[in-house]
């Protein structure tokens, strides 16, 4: 079989292990095993499961422990012409039972060891590959295809229950190919596997390693775990294992650039190192890349399980030092096979430097959601300009620079909610506006670590608030001087209520920021105390433990000022200028002395109206936006407001200076002010009565 024959995962391993059957495919510890020993275990095992009920087209949750049967138990699923459902075993109950239920699965492959809680879990025949009975007849492989199933890979859960994305073997196949070139991947590379059994970046490692005949090597430890022994013994196992590649969460690679500029150490022999999984900016890219040296490519990568884990990468090296570099995360180009778009609130491509929705096209996009055809037909959408004529709506928000690279911005529905099918264009000013309270926060040298998310304090109260983690002996890092730091800084552009100094940011099992056990800040006539003041209520609000930090009054005080400063503006220009635009029409000349004060109070609040129209067409569309409504009916509800309050002083003025018996001008005021006016009317009635609009997370 040659290589282009290999139109499944494992017969792709297969290939492997016919061309260097001695070659080392898996190494844990002492154990190793060599393609030859795996692909021959995988079979017998294959013929296990076929006999305890695992038939061609099923699935079978994959349950082990780190280090070498695992990776036997996955191929073997795929032999036995089935899908394969990695799940770690000790994940929280919560998880097992979910996964478990929702998958469904034929068979559950685990050991003696985690018998017990996998049983409780789920109803699912168990196979424990450290006591199971050889095989009773001989195994005859099934025909699979490259459109089969091969895998259900989990969501990690950032934005509700975790979902299964259905991937084919050609988009297994296909994400490899892109890996190989991207990477130069060889089969003289040591792969590092770090990730746990459920996350996607656990399935990439396995198949970038055995599927260019490379040696995997597993660590005996989780790293996802968080421990500070083993990262700290994380650069003496790639010295000793010669490690050429491996891949890291954003988390991981900020404690291990923490690390090697504390020791001086290095990952000497890593030609590769990979981070992703969360928003890791550029100034951390190159800050990492400095420590490893030239001789190590740094690369941010940014995908979805749903498209196969990884869509784009972005090389740091070469890139000029820029300002600004604490603000911006650069997740780069598309893996050959894929296709990026950045899609505008009709769900078109928008021009580069635009922001809107990413979109991700190409041969890894999941066939769908298990048992989800609704979140599947929400996600997965038509697109007449791609070339198969399909996209995934990522949820995520960011623009393609004039270069071609792709900013990451963020993720719109943890920002302000789950996202609809084209809703960027009702919540991307308050998405950037997070992004850039985020990282103006940064930039602050006392903060090691920040984030800017929305929150609900109360009920239908939603606020920005930032999450600061500081470094140890800076002054003014308390809530108060964050908040005040950032209102100066961002001059009133939607400034965060509150600054929330924390320990820690908390993290889900994939390493990503846990929004939902983010303490609340507190609240208002209990903020923490300014400097040098008496104290407020130390003890906050919390969703999940942690400390509540100080509410400051930046933003809405910062809103208010700019309000209140564009009203007295307006009012003034329509003062100053309504004798110019409009000679005669305040002369008061022939009005009767009792009715005077009455007119100069009329003119006084048309002025002043003017000055709020003129606010309200500045300022007023993020608060539009955050009623729900679509995009184009918030544009037409704002502008109509605009109207009301703006077309007063031009109306009012021309009304004066025409004569009773001056029917053209009468009737062109009436088509110009009134019927607009009555439109305006029109528009914000069905602003209000329209529901906002509402999505399932995905």
């Amino acid at each position: 079989m040659t290589e282009e024959r290999a139109d499944t995962l494992h017969a792709l391993v297969e290939l492997r292990a016919r061309r260097a059957p001695e070659a080392v495919a898996v190494r844990c510890g002492e154990r190793e095993l060599g393609y030859r020993e795996l692909d021959e275990r995988a079979g017998r095992l294959a013929a296990v499961l076929t006999e305890r009920g695992l038939a061609p087209g099923g699935r079978a949750v994959v349950a082990l422990g780190r280090g070498t049967e695992v990776y036997v138990a996955l191929l073997a699923v795929l032999k036995a012409g089935a899908a394969f459902v990695p799940l770690e075993p000790t994940a929280p109950d919560a998880l097992l039972r979910h996964v478990l239920a929702d998958a469904a699965p034929d068979v559950v492959v685990t050991e003696k060891r985690h018998r017990g809680r996998l049983a409780d879990a789920g109803g699912a025949r168990l196979v424990c590959v450290d006591a199971a009975a050889p095989a009773t007849a001989p195994f005859e492989p099934p025909e699979t295809s490259s459109a089969d199933l091969a895998c259900v890979l989990y969501t990690s859960g950032s934005t509700g229950l975790p979902v299964g994305a259905l991937i084919e073997h050609r988009n297994l196949l296909a994400a490899y190919e892109g890996w190989r070139e991207v990477y130069g991947l060889t089969a003289e590379d040591r792969i590092l596997q770090t990730a746990s059994l459920e996350f996607d970046v656990f399935t990439a490692d396995w198949v970038r390693a055995l599927g260019t005949g490379a040696t995997l090597v597993v660590t005996p430890f989780n790293l996802a775990l968080d421990r500070a022994a083993d990262l700290g013994a994380l650069p003496a196992l790639v010295a000793a294992e010669r490690i050429t590649v491996l891949e890291l969460n954003v988390r991981t690679a900020r404690r291990l650039t923490a690390l090697l500029a504390r020791t001086g150490d290095g990952l000497p022999g890593v030609r590769l190192l990979t981070v992703g999984a969360e928003k890791w900016y550029l100034d951390e890219q190159s800050g990492l890349q400095r420590l490893l040296g030239e001789r190590t490519r740094v690369l941010n990568v940014y995908g979805l399980a749903e498209a196969t884990v990884d869509s784009t990468w972005f090389d740091a090296r070469g890139t000029a030092a820029a300002d600004g570099a604490e603000r911006v995360s650069l997740v780069g180009r598309p893996f050959p096979g894929t296709r990026v778009y950045v899609l505008g609130p009709e769900g078109t491509p928008l021009p580069r430097g635009r922001f809107g929705e990413i979109a991700i096209g190409g041969a890894g996009l999941a066939r769908g959601y298990l048992n989800r055809p609704a979140d599947t037909a929400r996600g997965f959408v038509r697109a007449d300009f791609d070339p198969d004529g399909r996209v995934l709506l990522t949820g995520d928000v960011g623009r393609l620079r004039d270069d071609g690279v792709l900013e990451f911005t963020a993720r719109a529905a943890t920002v302000v909610g789950p996202l609809g099918p084209r809703p960027v264009g009702t919540v991307l000013p308050l998405v950037r506006a997070a992004a850039r309270a985020e990282g103006v926060l940064r930039g602050h040298p006392g903060v090691r670590e920040a984030a800017v998310v929305q929150v609900e304090p109360r009920p239908g109260k939603r606020q920005l608030v930032g999450y600061a983690v500081t470094e140890p002996g800076w002054d003014g890092t308390d809530g108060w001087s964050l908040s005040q730091y950032l209102g100066r800084r961002l001059q009133g552009r939607s400034v965060p209520a509150a600054v929330v100094p924390v320990p820690e940011l908390p993290r889900t099992r994939a390493g990503k920021l846990d929004r939902a056990a983010l303490p609340l800040p507190a609240p208002p006539g209990h903020t923490a105390a300014r400097p040098g003041g008496s104290a407020g209520a130390k003890g906050g609000q919390r969703r999940s433990g942690g400390k509540a930090g100080g509410a400051g009054g930046g933003a809405d005080e910062s809103l208010g000022c700019a309000a209140a400063l564009l009203v007295a503006l307006g009012a003034l220009f329509a003062w100053l200028t309504t004798d110019v635009f409009f000679p005669g029409a305040t002369d008061l000349g022939g009005v009767p002395p009792g009715y005077r004060a009455g007119f100069r109070l009329l003119y006084l609040c048309e002025n002043l109206a003017f000055g709020a129209g003129v606010a309200f067409l500045v300022l007023g569309f993020p608060a539009v936006l955050r009623q729900g409504r679509s995009f184009g009916l918030s544009l037409l509800a704002h502008l109509s407001v605009g109207w009301l309050l703006v077309s007063w002083w031009p109306q009012d003025n021309l009304y004066r200076l025409t004569a009773a018996t001056d029917w053209p001008r009468q009737t062109a005021m009436v088509f110009a002010f009134n019927v607009p006016l009555m439109l305006a009317a029109v528009v914000l009635v069905v602003f209000l009565l329209r529901k906002p609009r509402t999505s399932k997370g995905r």
